[in-house]
């Protein structure tokens, strides 16, 4: 099975306006029990996103703290001033794509410091939402499709490995791999694609190996040029 962001999203989305006046984003939030909503225009692009955190910076009045300007708002206090969406949002949206990788939206979100991503196709009008609880429901996958997926896609088709040769164990998503591989070089490179398969929790490799390739040295390429110490570039 290939998990890319499309596969997780949620697409029954709760959008808003960004006309939407502040009173009715509380409630399609409180409705539908979302932390936070896309701002969508006539076209149903992606123009921001507002969330609690947005509106309770009205709760929060930063316009009074000391130091506050009750003259020219600007940033927190101009927006807690805000009527609408459009005043609210954070803007512009980190957004995703539907075939991002599992992998690529984690780590977006993790940079980006957000804890959804509204997902657009190419022209950025909103297909999805993605959120980290989204992103974890890949760890559960069970063992046994775990396991498959190590055997018919790992081994056999990207490493030209002969399943019946390498035993592989799934228990609460840790894979242990036993058996033996042509090379020594090829006991990590196995190792780490099967830790890049969704779901993996953790990889034990105990695989064996019938040549020691790492102890080989790398033939010197005959048609490569020589020079003199001198001539050398």
């Amino acid at each position: 099975m290939g998990w890319n962001v499309a596969t997780v999203m949620t697409t029954d989305v709760v959008t808003v306006g960004p006309d939407t006046v502040y009173k009715e984003v509380v409630e399609r939030l409180h409705d539908r029990r979302v932390s936070a909503a896309p701002v969508v225009d006539a076209e149903f692009r992606v123009v921001g996103v507002v969330s609690e955190a947005d509106l309770l910076l009205k709760e929060e009045r930063p316009d009074s703290r000391p130091g506050g300007s009750f003259l020219r708002p600007h940033g927190d206090a101009a927006r807690a001033r805000g009527r609408n969406a459009a005043a609210l949002m954070t803007s512009p949206a980190v957004t995703v794509g539907p075939d991002a990788t599992l992998t690529e939206a984690a780590r977006l979100m993790h940079r980006r410091h957000v804890k959804r991503l509204p997902v657009v196709d190419a022209d950025g009008r909103l297909v999805g939402i993605v959120s980290r609880a989204d992103l974890i429901q890949v760890y559960l996958r069970s063992d046994e499709a775990i396991a498959t997926e190590i055997r018919d896609e790992v081994l056999r088709r990207e490493l030209a490995i002969d399943p019946d040769t390498v035993t592989v164990t799934v228990k609460e998503g840790v894979v242990r791999l036993e058996g033996q591989v042509e090379t020594k070089s090829l006991a990590p490179i196995t190792a780490r694609l099967v830790g890049a398969v969704q779901g993996v929790v953790a990889v034990e490799n105990r695989l064996r190996w019938k040549l020691d390739d790492t102890a080989l040295g790398v033939p010197e390429n005959p048609l490569a040029p020589r020079y003199s110490a001198d001539e050398r570039p």
